[in-house]
């Protein structure tokens, strides 16, 4: 199941700083900017909100972390997750087997250099001729950090050839641009039975 809450700016953090446990809270409160504070602690309410409704879970799960950092629930490992924040959105996935997600804001105009940076010259060819560069970015963009969660690997030096490496040939990828284009999101995971959208209810 995919939740999201758009406008974490709203957030109250008292209440939530409340809801999510000591190990979240501590996360939390490392950040500055309150912003990001709200972003953790949204991120971290819709997964709450997940297992709860999917698996009955009621008490604030305890995170552990792989090799490269990939969060997964210390006492439940059977059920996977991914979590992933923008400005403006806060996204989780379930699954019942690794996942990865991820969320970026559309920013414009596109920013010439990081697309050097991180695609191939053929993605960049394909970017720069599409209708909208920045929004093709972006999902390219979401898919590569997707992939990149949905295998634990953290950080690479090698984004621009990243999706077509043999690895990439075994994931399935849903991109969605929001409404209003502001922000677009990609789910990865192995299998091709679609993950679900927003609002839906949860089948096996």
């Amino acid at each position: 199941m995919i939740y999201l809450k758009e406008h974490p700016e709203d957030l109250n953090i008292t209440l939530a700083l409340n809801q999510v446990g000591p190990q979240r809270r501590d996360t939390a409160l490392r950040y500055v900017r309150e912003i990001d504070r709200k972003l953790s602690l949204a991120a971290f309410l819709l997964l709450m909100e997940g297992l709860e409704k999917e698996y009955g879970i009621t008490e604030p799960p305890v995170l552990a972390f792989g090799p490269h950092g990939k969060p997964f629930l210390r006492d439940e490992p059977r059920i996977h997750f991914n979590l992933s924040h923008c400005p403006c959105a806060a996204l989780c996935v379930i699954g019942d087997a690794p996942v990865g997600c991820d969320i970026e804001r559309v920013e414009t105009p596109l920013d010439m250099d990081l697309l050097h940076h991180c695609c191939s010259p053929a993605e960049q060819a394909s970017i720069l001729a599409s209708e909208r560069p920045e929004i093709a970015f972006y999902t390219l963009w979401t898919r590569k950090e997707a992939f990149l969660k949905w295998t634990g690997e953290g950080l690479t030096d090698h984004l621009p050839e990243l999706l077509s490496s043999p690895g990439a040939a075994s994931a399935h990828f849903e991109s969605f641009l929001s409404p209003d284009a502001s922000y677009v999101y990609t789910l990865c995971r192995m299998t091709q039975q679609p993950l679900f959208s927003p609002g839906t209810d949860r089948t096996r």
